[in-house]
């Protein structure tokens, strides 16, 4: 049979995504690991995951150079010699900072994972923060701090944070040079024995692995001595109430203004949380969406425009992001509660709201190719207590909204009196 390459290929619609299973256990001390054993090369990922993002510090930035200066030096190891180890094995070690959670990723082969498990041992257990490193990393978040300073999209997004959740919220916080330089290594020792030293993680395990690597972790993590973290959540209650809709921060010297426009918004545990991924993304979540058809495409007054919806544990926010020259910046937002009031009004046609669907169910698909991506999926689902079938029912959900669903959500999730707006340049 001949290929007619005159005709397109026949379309058909994602009805179902089958995701690989977990398997899960405990370790002799209770410590949780979750594993998924799939895929052809013989690498493997490990992830310790410790409740010790930005929720659980009590000083600004504490939690961010704890979790990134663990590798800097143990009682027996410097910086150079940790790096040094990794490298002849042809692995890789990342430390992670979130606004939740906190964690040490290694990548390798799984025949090393034996001879990698000592090393990541001894930089949970035995880290000592030197003071030449700690004066090293200081220094080096005071220079990207000062090279952000300039740029309008980096104010913004700060900014942005600190309206939406507050003052006294962890959510709200950034890192500035009062913060930094108040960081000292008694603080960051006694974060590191109250959320790290001897706490319970969870591990998570993928790759080609076997149940000899998963009792391996046993025999390296399972013997101490573990506990729950007790926080104290003092510095993260109350609600926010707005008080300041609209904040202009002129810069004279830029040519162009930083928008962002959006709100404090739901944790994927809402029963409205699907409906807000359509919504937004018929808004400004691709390249196809109304904020860029209108202001990209149709009026050229930005290279990208874009709506996200960013979900937490305790919260979440929605923010719609933009850079436009300052002469635009006005017509722009004008443009942007025009497409809002438009999602509120009328009733999104269907050929467009297949399309979307599409799109999503199609990038869900596209986002699950390895098995670190899978478990990654799965990490959200224990972490943040979802039900187990959360991804599994991903394109259920998805297609179960309709257009008056979309036109419900924009009416209460997305009130314009409800949305900060943060213009950094002028206007």
């Amino acid at each position: 049979m001949i290929l007619d390459r005159v005709k397109s290929p026949a379309f058909q619609t994602i009805q179902q995504v089958s995701i690989p299973k977990i398997e899960s256990t405990m370790l002799s001390n209770g410590i949780p690991v979750h594993y998924i054993s799939i895929g052809e090369q013989p690498v493997v990922k490990l992830e310790i995951s410790f409740e010790a993002g930005n929720w659980y510090e009590k000083q600004n930035g504490v939690s961010l150079f704890v979790a990134k200066m663990l590798g800097e030096g143990t009682k027996k190891y410097s910086s150079s010699q940790i790096s040094a180890f990794f490298d002849q094995y042809g692995a890789f070690i990342e430390f992670g900072h979130g606004l939740d959670r906190a964690n040490i990723t290694v990548y390798g082969l799984t025949k090393y994972l034996p001879t990698l498990l000592p090393m990541v041992k001894d930089i949970l257990e035995n880290a000592i923060f030197p003071e030449d490193e700690l004066e090293k990393f200081k220094k080096i978040q005071l220079q990207t701090l000062e090279v952000n300073a300039g740029k309008t999209s980096f104010i913004a997004n700060k900014v942005f944070r600190k309206k939406v959740f507050g003052d006294n919220h962890s959510y709200g916080n950034s890192l500035d040079e009062e913060a930094i330089q108040a960081i000292n290594r008694n603080t960051l020792l006694n974060f590191y024995q109250n959320f790290w030293l001897g706490k319970k993680p969870r591990i998570f395990l993928s790759g080609k692995i076997t149940e000899s690597e998963v009792n391996l972790l046993d025999d390296f993590f399972g013997k101490n001595d573990v506990q729950q973290i007790v926080k104290d959540v003092s510095l993260n209650k109350g609600e926010y109430v707005m008080l300041e809709k609209s904040v202009l921060i002129e810069k004279e010297d830029s040519i162009q203004s930083s928008i962002r426009i959006g709100k404090q918004m739901m944790t994927r545990k809402h029963p409205d949380y699907f409906k807000m991924l359509v919504l937004n993304e018929t808004l400004g979540g691709y390249f196809g969406s109304r904020l860029m058809s209108n202001i990209r495409e149709e009026k050229g007054l930005t290279y990208g425009i874009s709506s996200n919806i960013a979900p937490f544990s305790k919260a979440g926010y929605f923010v719609i992001g933009t850079d436009v020259k300052r002469e635009n910046t006005q017509q722009t937002i004008d443009e942007i509660y025009k497409e809002i009031n438009v999602l509120q009004r009328e009733l999104i046609k269907d050929d467009e709201l297949e399309v979307v669907k599409n799109y999503m169910i199609g990038s869900f698909a596209g986002s699950l190719n390895t098995p670190f991506d899978i478990l990654d999926r799965y990490k959200v689902i224990l972490s943040e207590e979802l039900p187990l079938d959360f991804y599994d029912c991903y394109i259920q959900h998805i297609q179960g909204i309709n257009a008056e669903m979309v036109l419900e959500a924009a009416n209460q999730h997305l009130g314009i009196d409800s949305l900060v707006e943060i213009i950094v340049g002028g206007k």
